[in-house]
Parts: C-alpha cells; sequence; structure tokens
C-alpha cells in the first residue's frame, strides 16, 4: 500500500499529525491493535496550559525545567509550552468536552506545577480526546485507518529492488494479524507515533502494547536515541491482585489526597519534601518505594476520604466507580497503591519539527526525546507534547513537500528461509525474565552491580532471541520481544553510563548531582 505520508501510530500525537496533513495528502496511519488500544487512551489527568488568570507561560516554563532536573532543552519547553492554549483550542473544535466551571474551562493542579493549568474531562481526559481524534480521523476521506497491523522495520534503501546504501526512509514492513502475512507500506514521509517502552517492566500502568518498537526500529534504522535510563515511575498505581496496571490519577493529590504508611497510619511525604503529596513524580515515588521496603509493606496508602463524599465523585467518577466495583469506598477509605513504570522520557532525538536523524522519517510523543521533559516528565505535559509534535512534523512535511522523493520500487518481505515455530513457550520464558530483572535491577533505585547484572542478562537474552528470530516467521509476540530485548539493552547502557543522581535516574553509588547536565547520547 502506497500514502503520501504514513503514520505508525493512532493515539494523540499521529491522529494530531494525520488530520493536519489530510488537508492536502492522502495518509494511511498504521494501529498496532485496536485503534484506541494506545496509551492515550488510558491518561486520566489531563493537559497543561496556562490558562488561568495570573499563570504565565515563563512559569510553566520553569516549573516543566525544575521537574526535569535543568536537563530540558529550553528551546524545546518554550515551543511546547507557547502552543499549547492553541491545542488546547482546535481540540475544544473537535468536541473534548473539557470540564467547565462556569463559562470557564475548570483547571486542576497536579505535584510540580506552580498554578492551576490542567484542562480535563472528569478523571478521563484521554479516553475523550482519543474519541474525539478517532471520529474526525474516520469522518476524513484522505485518511485510512489501518488497524492490526504490527510493524516490523522501517524500510530503508537496502530494500529497494535496487540496492541502496541510502539511509532515506520509505515506509514500513508490518505484520497483518488477522492473515499472517507480512504487507508492505511505503510513502514520502512517515511519522513514528508508537509510544513508549512501559512494558519493558514488569509492573506498569502502560498499555499492553507499549514495547518500545517505534524506539528499536529507529534505532535498527541508524537513529541515534538519547536518555533511555529516565523512566517515569507513577507513584500510585492500584494495589490489587486481579486488577493489573490501573492507574489513580496525579490528581488525586493534587486535590487533596494525602500518602500514609499503613502500618502506622503517619502521613510521611513532608518527612521527603517541603512540597509534600505536590511533589514530583520521581520523588514521590522514591517515598512510596522506600516506606514498602523499609517496613517490609505491600502497599502505601493514599486517601481523599477527609474531603466530601460528593466532591470525591464529581473530581474522580471513573476511579470511584472502578474501586467501589472491587470493594474499596474511596470516600470512607484509603486505596491502596504502589509505584509502577509509567512514561518513558527518553527515546528517538527529534528537533523543533519533529525530524529524526534519518531523511524522510519523523518523529512524535512519547516515542521521542524532544527536550521537552528532560530527567522526569512534568505531570500532564505528555499528551500536550503529542498534540504540539504531531502538528510541527505536519507543517514541515507541508512545507518541505517537493524535497520529498515518491517511494522506490522495495522487495517484498523475504522469508524463504524460516519455518512456523515450534517452541513458542521460548518468546514467553523470554518475555517474563526481561521485565523481571528490568523490574528487579533497573529500576526506581538503582546500583552499578545491578545494572551490570542486567546487562550480563541482556546479552545472554539478545542472542537467544536473535538465533530464534533468524530461524522461524515473525508472529506478533516475537516482534514485540525482539523490540523489547533492544529497548532493555539500550536502557541499561544509558543507566550504566550515568554516574549521577538527576531526576529519575536514582543510584546509590553516584548519588550526587554532576554540575553539568548532559544527555545520553547512543549512537548506533
Amino acid at each position: 500500500m502506497e500514502a503520501d505520508v504514513l503514520i505508525i501510530g493512532s493515539g494523540a500525537a499521529g491522529l494530531t499529525a494525520a488530520l493536519q496533513l489530510a488537508q492536502k495528502y492522502k495518509v494511511v496511519v498504521l494501529a498496532k491493535g485496536a485503534l484506541s488500544d494506545g496509551a492515550t487512551a488510558w491518561a486520566q489527568g489531563g493537559i497543561a496550559a496556562v490558562l488561568e488568570p495570573g499563570d504565565t507561560f515563563e512559569s510553566h516554563i520553569e516549573d516543566t525545567m525544575i521537574a526535569g532536573g535543568g536537563l530540558n532543552n529550553r528551546a524545546t519547553v518554550e515551543f511546547v509550552v507557547e502552543n499549547a492554549p492553541e491545542a488546547i483550542e482546535r481540540l475544544a473544535k473537535l468536541g473534548v468536552p473539557f470540564n467547565l466551571d462556569g463559562n470557564d474551562w475548570h483547571l486542576t493542579r497536579e505535584g510540580g506545577h506552580s498554578h492551576r493549568r490542567i484542562v480535563h474531562v472528569d478523571d478521563a481526559t484521554g479516553w475523550a480526546v482519543q474519541q474525539a481524534l478517532e471520529a474526525a480521523a474516520k469522518a476524513n476521506p484522505s485518511i485510512k485507518l489501518v488497524p492490526d497491523m504490527v510493524a516490523i522495520d522501517l524500510i530503508m534503501g537496502r530494500h529497494q529492488e535496487r540496492f541502496s546504501t541510502s539511509g532515506r526512509i520509505h515506509g514500513v514492513y508490518a505484520l497483518n494479524r488477522k492473515t499472517g502475512k507480512v504487507e508492505t507500506f511505503t510513502a514520502r514521509a512517515t511519522i513514528l507515533a508508537c509510544g513508549g517502552a512501559g512494558r519493558t517492566y514488569l509492573y506498569s500502568t502502560a498499555p499492553r502494547g507499549a514495547t518500545g518498537d517505534g524506539i528499536a526500529m529507529a534505532w535498527r534504522a541508524g537513529c541515534r536515541i538519547s536518555n533511555m535510563e529516565f523512566m517515569q515511575f507513577h507513584p500510585t498505581c492500584l494495589y490489587n491482585l486481579e486488577v493489573k496496571n490501573f492507574l489513580i490519577t496525579e490528581a488525586v493529590r493534587g486535590e487533596g489526597g494525602i500518602l500514609k504508611n499503613p502500618k502506622t497510619g503517619h502521613r510521611y511525604m513532608p518527612d521527603y519534601d517541603e512540597r509534600a503529596e505536590l511533589a514530583p513524580r520521581d520523588i514521590v515515588a522514591r517515598a512510596n518505594d522506600a516506606e514498602i521496603k523499609r517496613d517490609g509493606l505491600d502497599f502505601v496508602h493514599l486517601d481523599i476520604s477527609h474531603k466530601p463524599a460528593e466532591f470525591v465523585k464529581e473530581h474522580f467518577p471513573n476511579i470511584y466507580e472502578k474501586l467501589i466495583g472491587l470493594g474499596i469506598d474511596i470516600t470512607k477509605e484509603p486505596i491502596p497503591v504502589v509505584p509502577a513504570q509509567h512514561y518513558t522520557c527518553g527515546g528517538v532525538l527529534v528537533d523543533l519539527d519533529g525530524r529524526t536523524d534519518a531523511p524522510g522519517l519523523y518523529a512524535a510523543g512519547e516515542v521521542t526525546q524532544s527536550g521537552l521533559h528532560g530527567a522526569n516528565r512534568l505531570a500532564s505535559n505528555s499528551l500536550l507534547e503529542c498534540f504540539v509534535f504531531g502538528d510541527a512534523c505536519a507543517r514541515h512535511i507541508d512545507a518541505h513537500w517537493d524535497r520529498l522523493p515518491l517511494p522506490p520500487s522495495i522487495r517484498p518481505w523475504d522469508e524463504s528461509r524460516v519455518t512456523d515455530s515450534d517452541e513458542e513457550v521460548v518468546i514467553a520464558q523470554c518475555w517474563r525474565e526481561i521485565r523481571q530483572f528490568m523490574w528487579n535491577f533497573v529500576g526506581i533505585v538503582r546500583t552499578t552491580k545491578r545494572l551490570e547484572r542486567a546487562q550480563h542478562r541482556i546479552d545472554l537474552l539478545r542472542r537467544e532471541i536473535e538465533d530464534y528470530y533468524s530461524h522461524f516467521r515473525v508472529t506478533p509476540d516475537l516482534i514485540e520481544l525482539r523490540n523489547l530485548v533492544e529497548v532493555a539493552d539500550l536502557i541499561i547502557r544509558s543507566a550504566l553510563s550515568r554516574h549521577e543522581s538527576r531526576g529519575l535516574h536514582f543510584t546509590l553509588d553516584y548519588p550526587a548531582l554532576s554540575k553539568q547536565a548532559i544527555d545520553t547520547i547512543l549512537v548506533p
């Protein structure tokens, strides 16, 4: 299938770019599963923007820089923050029903923010945004949405019928889940918008498909990858043996929720930071982790039951309904929570136009390292990045359309030297092993010895997985496992190279902060 522009990923970044480009071009959007399966639909909190009287761009910029441990690119932060109000207006015009406070939008506050600046749709903002973007994309005749396509590798010069050493990207090979066949998608420009690498970890709030596919494909295509050691752990994921990965939004703390040690009943966050529950996520996550480890707990308590019951139900209707179904009444009792991997702050290096190192390849959203988040993402800046950079990719492609060559003739996917696997257990075993040792050795608190142990295991697994990949036909699980081992290696290598504790990277061997804030950049 040939398009003017190919977009891999059907979340906020991908659909924002698609809607902008579809005004002039034919766009194909690939989704790994269903269109709504990505991380956008899971986002509870909201979108940060300067909208409150008395708030300023400079204040939002400074809050972002402080949370990011000074590692942010200030030009990127300014670019995103200054474009935020316009992005909110576009979403409102698409029909996103943001909560109102009289005639104005209702703004909430989250950890690390100095003002109320989070627009939201109850506690299910991402779902409302996803539905609005999908509806607009489905109604646009210039956009073709193709679900159930698992991207395998980017198409380069070496895949041309006439071999070339060109590093230009011409599209992607993708496995059709329904037919089991690998299909070829080509375009003059390709945008990676396929999310982060949360499923590298045992406990994560990320959707099942967050296996770092875009990061791994870009790395194999010769793109630089940056700051993969900065893996954000959300402080408050529901602890429940039956329900996995249910996030308790940051806004619960923003609206007065407090953290307590269930053993002693002590409110402990003021012991760790003067901002208490409104401290940035990395500080809160480490505090929760420390309380759990010190007292041998399974979880800590997040309590908002001191607020009026109607207030709680009004502000957090989805969380209330979900937990009441599990026998937890949050208007009367605390919520058991644990830290869990939540966001990938590193990724494919891009500039302010969303361009990667590979000609013809753009990227937007969690798959990237744009310079916005630095060493730690400020709450509710993630969806914002998707809208601003999705739009930026589209604008640059349009402005430089005449310089984008037509894709050449591409060889079809070759599976003449492989057979169907008779050892699927290998994939399941390797998957479990990676996620377990990444959680234990490359988690919230790190040491050099733990990282070296993880590196040793990843080296062994990489050889096993590459051997398996070279002998058997691809399946969705095998494609994801190949990417998972790639991004795990990138995370470990990045963590080993940073000899300081900054933002989300906290190591007992180097607890101090270096004088200079320098990005980790890995070159293929």
